[in-house]
Formats: structure tokens, C-alpha cells, sequence
């Protein structure tokens, strides 16, 4: 997950430098919800984690 929000987020800093405005901004966007996912899909796997038996 965090991976792929690397990925977007290089995206859109070239759009950015190439003077993309919208594009950069929409894959900025989805760099940051990406972001945001991976840490919930994160904190949930610590708290539900396999515990010993």
C-alpha cells in the first residue's frame, strides 16, 4: 500500500515540474489516501494481530 502511494506521489511531483496542475493535484490526492489506508489497514492488523496460545 504504502508502495503504491510512493509511486502516485512521484506522479505528481513530476506532473507538478512538467505543469500538470490538475493531474498533480488528483494524484496527490490519491497518494495521500492511499497513505491514510495503509495506516488504518496498519493499526488495525496491530490490534488483531495472531496472538500465542
Amino acid at each position: 500500500m504504502f508502495t503504491w502511494g510512493v509511486i502516485v506521489l512521484i506522479i505528481a511531483v513530476i506532473a507538478a515540474v512538467l505543469g500538470f496542475g490538475v493531474l498533480a493535484g488528483t494524484a496527490a490526492w490519491i497518494a495521500k489516501a492511499l497513505f491514510i489506508v495503509g495506516i488504518i489497514v496498519f493499526l488495525i492488523s496491530l490490534v488483531t494481530g495472531r496472538r500465542a496460545v
